[in-house]
């Protein structure tokens, strides 16, 4: 059901989402990826925040609808790879997804201005809403 009322507000845009996936847990990766490809929207994902950030730096054309970010990765964790978007005006709407929910680390990212802050493991359909929230608020997000 809620699938389809995700469904139903991203076809309105006649287009299929892009879908950025960070963590450094491949079957994280593999299981979100098959996910947001059954809500018919396209996903990238990346083993790292640095893998991220280099190809938005060296692809100015990969302008993702939203990105799901793991907090504890190895080298820069969420809420570096946040920073750095926020420092270039960057202002993707990104949803967290974490096995430590630390709640100082939850409320920064919030207050940073996350959409979600997700503990893992969280189900399907939680995920589906707050995708929906996140694309749109980022059809709504000012363009450079």
């Amino acid at each position: 059901m809620l699938a389809n009322s995700a469904q139903k507000s991203i076809d309105l845009k006649n287009t299929r989402p892009l879908i950025a996936i960070v963590d450094d847990d491949e079957s994280v990766c593999r299981a979100l990826r098959r996910l947001v490809r059954s809500l018919t929207m396209d996903a990238e994902t990346f083993s790292s925040g640095e893998h991220f950030l280099d190809l938005l730096e060296a692809m100015p054309s990969f302008h993702p609808d939203c990105l799901i970010l793991d907090m504890q990765m190895p080298g820069l964790n969420g809420l570096d790879v946040q920073q750095v978007l926020a420092a270039n005006a960057n202002t993707l709407p990104v949803i967290f997804i974490t096995a430590h929910d630390e709640v100082g680390i939850r409320e920064k990212a919030l207050a940073s201005g996350a959409v979600a802050f997700l503990r893992k493991p969280f189900n399907d359909e939680l995920l589906v809403k707050t995708l929906d929230e996140a694309l749109k608020r980022g059809a709504v997000r000012p363009t450079k």
